[in-house]
């Protein structure tokens, strides 16, 4: 009979029944039994390893082994993300602008301080300068230049004086020829990032009604919990013995720089390249760069420089830029059509054919109350050699024909002579490309 040994040994019969051949045979077949599937689980086990051996996908399907890289994946999603990636699963366009490319031209604009003058009140300077700095940022101009159209101001003899509660005591401080200083200083306050002012501007009665002005909020205005390649910091302490500095660049950490030559200052406004893998430590690493970095690298607006120059030719002579402006554009109602003008270019482009040839550096300059003509007049080194401004310039524009109005102010000008020329800027650059 087949498979005999597998059926069961009838249990109804009491083994003290049985006799004594019969309970041995009994015994062995139960240990037949019992040594059969101990053979066939050991074949089971065996055959389970040759299938293993002859198909190592199996090895990674497996049961325990998925339970594992569950685990693995568990506890990776377990860490905790950087405060760059927590920003960017907020803002996926900031790892679009990281690669932006950089920007290679830059964009000044030169008007006088005398337009603080046609103010009644503190107040109403205060917020005109506001909004000549709105206007800047908007534009994204890199450099603003304040000179003085009524030949009265003299920058060595500008000394101020303030008393124990920071208020100005120099008579006549509000004096026409202090307008200039009163309209730079607006505007550096306005380009500082939020977080420097303390440092580096003192309660002076310039800024006393600064902080109810509107913010321009600036790309490089980062507010403590926003992550950005690029911070501005001040310089906080130094030390001459491992030649590094210690920066705030507004977070909750500050950041450790190296400083090999020992040139970086306390209280020195710096640009940090900050390193963002190792925001983990107590110190966050960067390096000092050029303030240029971010615009050259990342075509990022990083804020405006202002400069402050004593008369109209100064603007010129005096640019911080290598070999100067390479493309000077005046304003007036007496200049040309702009709507005319069909290219940006070092040779006049009125009526005329395009050019492939572009500009570096553009200069933008703005008359006052009176115009340009009034600056040239006030000007000892204009004076007497330049009659017509527009002799000054590259291109000399009415960038608001047919006006309705028998004035436009500056600060009007301003706005009207950016939003119009900005196309004609972008298409100049898009053709140099």
């Amino acid at each position: 009979m087949a498979d005999s040994h597998l059926q069961p040994v009838e249990t109804d019969v009491k083994e003290s029944d049985l006799s004594e051949g019969q309970l041995l045979a009994r015994r062995k077949e139960r240990k037949k039994r019992r040594q059969e599937r101990l053979i066939q689980g050991l074949e089971i086990i065996k055959k389970d390893k040759e299938e293993e051996a002859s198909n190592p996908q199996e090895i990674e399907n497996s049961e325990p082994l998925r339970k594992k890289s569950k685990k693995k994946k568990k506890n990776k999603t377990n860490e905790k993300p950087s405060a760059f990636e927590e920003q960017l699963a907020k803002d996926p366009q900031l790892e679009i602008s990281e690669a932006d490319e950089g920007r290679r031209f830059t964009l000044s604009l030169a008007l006088p301080g005398s337009i603080l003058g046609n103010a009644q009140s503190a107040e109403l300077r205060t917020y005109l300068a506001g909004q000549i700095a709105r206007a800047l940022a908007v534009f994204s101009v890199d450099e603003v230049i304040v000179f003085d159209d009524e030949g009265k101001l003299k920058l060595d003899d500008i000394v101020e004086h303030t008393g124990d509660n920071g208020e100005d005591t120099h008579e006549g401080s509000y004096h026409k020829k202090t307008h200039c200083v009163q309209l730079a200083r607006i505007l550096q306050f306005l380009e500082c990032p939020q977080y420097l002012r303390k440092a580096f501007f003192p309660i002076h009665p310039d800024l006393k009604y600064a902080g109810v002005l509107n913010p321009t909020d600036m790309p490089h205005h980062f507010r403590i919990d926003e992550v950005s390649k690029y911070r501005e910091g001040v310089v906080t302490k130094t030390n001459n013995k491992t030649k590094s500095v210690i920066v705030d660049v507004g977070l909750k950490k500050d950041c450790h720089v190296s400083d090999p030559t020992n040139k970086l200052s306390e209280g020195l406004r710096v640009t940090v390249e900050l390193d963002l893998a190792s925001e983990e430590k107590n110190l966050i690493q960067g390096k000092v760069v050029a303030p240029s970095t971010p615009r050259t690298r990342k075509g990022l607006y990083w804020g405006y420089n202002v400069r402050l120059v004593e008369k109209l030719s100064q603007v010129f002579t005096k640019s911080p830029f290598k070999g100067g402006y390479d493309l000077t554009l005046g304003t007036s109602e007496r200049g040309d059509n702009i709507d005319n003008c069909q290219q940006l270019s070092k040779a006049s482009q009125i009526n005329g054919p395009t050019q492939k040839d572009t500009f570096r550096h553009l200069l933008v300059v703005l008359g006052g109350i009176k115009g340009l003509e009034w600056a040239v007049e006030n000007d000892d080194q204009l004076k007497g050699e330049v009659s017509d401004p527009s002799k000054l310039f590259d291109i000399y524009l009415n960038t608001c024909p047919n006006q309705g109005s028998r004035t436009i102010r500056t600060e009007e000008a301003l706005l009207i002579t950016l939003a119009a020329l900005r196309p004609k800027i972008i298409q100049a650059q898009n053709q140099s490309s």
